[in-house]
């Protein structure tokens, strides 16, 4: 028996990691034990990609979160533009977070356009990557900081116009809803038109918003296919089940459906529909289509294209999707291409040597939906990212932990359950085992004792947390020998951790997507674990 040769038994070289922290607490976390506060950048970056916006958490309201996401903008975007652009960029491209990157985009921009910074209108132009988003943002500054517009962020929207608007991207977004019209942002900004149809459709978009009746230009083609089978829909509506001219007139799902209202077989709109729909439109209509009662065929084409590694990557979608989606479908055959579709969204999940200790963190605080209309959790996201890192282990064990703790003032001992992993188990049918056998526990967040009652010779523990430990004798970081490493998966983004970061084996890690785990083999390998776009450089 190999007694000496295992891995906690070998030289670890020194290595650092991005999210760095003080290494002597000064504060408390919102169960009132010691608490680590980090450096701007990394408070930044831990609240951004947890941070839907206009969200209130267990220990923060709405109004204080958002409020010190502005105010770390502000003061990032001087003190180091650069980092803030790329940090933003990869906000809304990798991490896929809309609101996020676009009021750091335009506070970043406030910011540097009062101290003379340039380089505001890249950082604009660059995270408005949706049609609507150039409205988005227009809505969100004048609601906050009045009409008046700074030149770099109306060139920064004028910009992104030349990507986003199109003849499609008009039907799809250009709606009465909209406080900000397509023709309003262009009105505003001003923008150089790149090609001549594009211009036309600058034109049209401003005689759509102000109702002039003027005849659709010659150059956009789209729009005359759109109001043909918008005219003959009305008095036949079968017209509506050819594949091919839905998707030559650019018709979204949506209009298709309110057109046709109940006069033509649902399930055969829905067949004709699905081969122009777009990866995310699929994702969030299963329960429709077999409400509506789809062929077998045609469910067979979306499971292949929600399966396929490629469009799995090319739609960007958090993890946490696939799960909702999972969820909300009722029949069983989408199970199997969902479970694919969460398995390749988790690519960056490393198979790691030796044996991992996995504490997943299911306290009352992590009952929190990531928003007021989502039914995803932040205990369902520990659990995604957990067992799915613990599958990947050599030999990993999964402990779910909480407290014995249901109000103030009871003791805060260790409520604990090992998760038995299955080996072959697929992962969102191991989710659906932790949700029906009950290790959701509940109560307070006994996180330092826990540990102290579960590590035994791991060579590696990581923790997914809101990291707001409860009271407890010995410190979360105490609890865990200074030799073996300490990773925190963080999924709230609170000012303050629960153990110091950025070196000593003691390493903080963040997000909804699987992207920072990269950085763990490199840690292990001796190297500085860098910020997650860094790799795209």
């Amino acid at each position: 028996m190999s007694k000496f040769n295992a891995i906690r038994n070998v030289f670890r070289p020194a290595s650092t990691s991005p999210v760095v922290s003080e290494s002597v607490p000064t504060g408390t976390t919102g169960e009132g034990a010691p608490g680590y506060a980090r450096d701007a950048r990394s408070e930044l970056f831990l609240l951004a990609v947890t941070n839907l916006v206009g969200e209130k958490t267990f220990y923060e309201s709405s109004d204080a979160r958002d409020s010190r996401y502005v105010d770390l903008v502000h003061r990032v975007a001087v003190e180091d533009p650069e980092w803030t652009g790329e940090f933003l960029r990869w906000l809304r491209g990798d991490a896929n977070l809309r609101s996020a990157a676009l009021v750091g985009a335009l506070e970043a921009a406030k910011a540097m356009v009062s101290a003379g910074i340039p380089g505001s209108r890249r950082i604009v132009a660059d995270v408005l990557q949706r049609a609507d988003e150039p409205g988005e943002a227009l809505a969100y500054w004048t609601s906050r900081h009045g009409r008046a517009v700074p030149k770099p962020v109306k060139r920064g929207v004028a910009d992104s116009l030349l990507r986003l608007y199109t003849e499609r991207s008009l039907l799809k977004y250009d709606t009465a809803s909209k406080g900000f019209r397509f023709g309003d942002v262009v009105d505003l900004v001003h923008p150089s038109a790149d090609t001549p149809w594009r211009g036309d459709l600058f034109a049209h978009a401003l005689d759509r918003r102000h109702h002039r009746d003027k005849p659709i230009p010659d150059s956009l083609p789209v729009l005359h296919r759109n109001v043909a089978l918008r005219a003959a829909a009305v008095a036949d509506p079968t017209v509506l089940l050819d594949a091919d001219r839905l998707r030559e007139a650019g018709m979204t799902w949506e209009d298709a459906l309110s057109l046709a209202g109940d006069r033509v077989d649902r399930a055969k709109l829905w067949e004709a529909l699905v081969p122009s729909m777009g990866y995310m439109a699929l994702l969030r209509n299963l329960r429709n289509f077999d409400q509506a009662g789809v062929s077998d065929e045609v469910a067979a084409t979306v499971a292949a294209r929600l399966a396929d590694p490629a469009e799995v990557a090319r739609s960007r979608q958090m993890p946490m999707r696939f799960l909702s989606a999972y969820r909300a479908a009722p029949s069983l055959r989408w199970s199997y291409p969902l479970d694919r579709a969460l398995t390749h969204a988790l690519a960056n999940v490393p198979s790691l040597p030796g044996r991992t200790l996995v504490m997943v963190d299911t306290s009352g605080s992590m009952t929190d939906t990531f928003s007021k209309d989502g039914t995803v959790r932040r205990w369902d996201a520990a659990v995604v990212f957990g067992v799915a890192l613990a599958q990947r282990c050599a030999r990993a064990d999964v402990v779910s932990f909480s407290s014995t703790a249901r109000s103030w003032g009871d003791p805060e001992r260790a409520h604990t359950k090992v998760f038995p992993l299955r080996r072959g188990e697929s992962l969102l049918r191991s989710i659906e085992r932790w949700q029906a056998g009950g290790w959701f526990l509940g109560g307070g967040t006994a996180t330092a004792a826990a540990l102290r009652k579960h590590v035994a010779r791991h060579d590696r523990v990581v923790v997914l947390t809101d990291e707001q430990a409860g009271v407890d004798g010995d410190e979360v970081t105490r609890s865990v020998p200074a030799t073996v490493p300490l990773y925190t998966w963080n999924l709230a983004g609170y000012r303050l951790g629960h153990a110091p970061s950025g070196g000593g084996n003691r390493h903080v890690f963040a997000g909804l997507t699987d992207a920072a785990f990269r950085m763990v083999p490199l840690i292990e390998g001796g190297r500085a674990g860098a910020w997650p776009w860094v790799r795209s450089r």
